[in-house]
């Protein structure tokens, strides 16, 4: 659902253990400053905010959202922070009750055939055309009308290659995948110019493809019934706290998270557990003193797109903008059964979040990787040019996105890592004593870089 999907590189570990050690070593006194935080971080206080906020599902728009907002704004002002509750319209989409797919000359065949997210509802019945990837190219002068449109997976979006298909055209269209696996696809947002357009896998793709080259007539019925689009209105919940006007360095720091979770699942690490690690660091700074701005924020509709991030983001001012230094953050930081800490930046380079991050790791439990991956809501804050990173735990757990994704898989121990981590990062660009962040040298850079594969999912 999201606005990027980037494949995810990691830098090899030696390289930064070299370097965040070299520099944990050089500032001993940093260790005083992280066990100002670290002391204060109560594990089981961000147990429990899971526990609460994981009974049911949090599907953003949704009255269930709601009470999770009011909940998360009540523990902000608790802890004395200007508190806002920022609304924004989104789409949410039903998804259809009724997905088919069938082709004459496959009579005993299952195409378990997916729907899109924010896809077209339609009954169609018609002759089986070959479009290749769906590209500008590929259909200019075709003439597809009352036609089904065979598509391959690649270099556009889904979304593109419906609209290419149905602008020349075609009626309803099936794509295909280009590796092995399902689609589990979106279209990002609603649009009259779509038609019914259904996902099925490689293998039975590429049959088609074949019949189709070998110059054999084949007929496609699609159908989906069910599927809705209806305007909603989500939240998210913005808490800060500014420094004392006599030692304000104009900085703004932002700590994330995602509050909503997808249907039908509960949402206890996904990304409950984020939201309330922002909470516990939020009243573990409430009281310390700092020199620069402190903003936690629970995006909504995450999982809709992003699209809670990217309202906040299209309203920061050009001055916001210019002093926001960092943005951290975190989702599905909690999993025991997920894979070791990461922190991700959408370019794949490093940035003063990636530093401070991985300097607090050096200091704190050890080594933090860092990659490339564009999935949570760090990334409409890169897009303005404002150093973030979505530290989160990979490979994912199983329990990803379904009814399983509940309190009794998580662990303290990850929970503690992050919240650690993240909190002593932070509290080193907002302590009083550092110099304002242009002229503080946090980590030293490497000369040269060696990546290797790791995949989020």
């Amino acid at each position: 659902m999201l606005r990027k999907s980037i494949v995810s590189l990691a830098v090899t570990s030696s390289l930064v253990f070299g370097m965040t050690a070299a520099y944990a070593a050089a500032n001993p006194s940093d260790h005083a400053f992280d066990n100002k935080i670290v002391k204060r971080i109560k594990v089981d206080n961000i147990y429990k905010t899971i526990e609460l906020l994981s009974k049911e599902p949090r599907v953003a728009g949704t009255p269930a959202e709601d009470k999770a907002v009011e909940y998360i704004a009540k523990q902000f002002k608790s802890f004395g922070y200007n508190t806002e509750i920022q609304p924004f319209e989104m789409f949410q989409y039903t998804s259809p009750t009724t997905v088919e797919l069938s082709v004459d000359g496959f009579v005993d065949t299952d195409f378990a055939p997916d729907s899109f997210t924010y896809g077209a509802n339609g009954d169609v019945t018609g002759e089986l055309v070959y479009i290749g990837l769906g590209g500008p190219d590929d259909v200019d002068g075709l003439d597809l009308s009352g036609k089904v449109a065979l598509v391959k997976r690649g270099s556009y979006t889904f979304a593109e290659k419906i609209l290419n298909a149905a602008g020349a055209g075609a009626e309803a269209v099936i794509l295909f995948n280009n590796t092995s696996g399902g689609i589990n696809g979106t279209l990002g947002e609603p649009s009259d110019g779509y038609v019914p357009a259904v996902a099925i896998g490689r293998d039975l793709g590429e049959q088609l493809a074949d019949r189709l080259a070998a110059g054999e007539g084949l007929t496609a019925h699609v159908k989906i019934a069910g599927a809705k689009v209806e305007r909603q209105t989500s939240h998210n919940v913005i808490a800060t706290k500014k420094p004392n006007p006599n030692k304000d360095t104009g900085q703004i720091v932002i700590v994330g998270a995602h509050h909503d979770s997808v249907e039908g699942g509960p949402g206890a690490n996904d990304d409950a557990s984020g939201t309330a690690t922002v909470l516990e660091l939020a009243r573990v700074l409430s009281n310390m003193p700092i020199d620069t701005e402190l903003r936690f924020i629970t995006f909504g509709a995450e999982e809709n797109g992003l699209v809670g991030s990217y309202a906040y983001a299209e309203s920061l001012t050009e001055d916001e903008i210019d002093r926001i230094v960092a943005q951290f953050q975190m989702d599905m930081v909690g999993s025991r059964d997920a894979g070791e800490l990461i922190m991700y930046t959408v370019d794949g380079e490093k940035n003063i979040v990636t530093d401070l991050g991985a300097a607090a790791g050096a200091r704190l439990s050890g080594v933090v990787n860092y990659g490339q991956e564009g999935r949570s809501d760090h990334v409409p804050f890169a897009e303005l040019g404002i150093p973030s990173a979505l530290f989160i735990h990979a490979p994912v757990e199983p329990w990803y996105h379904t009814p399983e994704d509940t309190i009794d898989k998580i662990s303290k121990d990850k929970l503690q890592q992050v919240a650690e981590i993240v909190g002593a990062a932070v509290y080193q660009i907002a302590r009083p004593d550092t110099p304002a962040l242009k002229n503080a040298r946090v980590a030293p850079k490497p000369v040269d870089y060696e990546f290797e594969e790791r995949e989020l999912e």
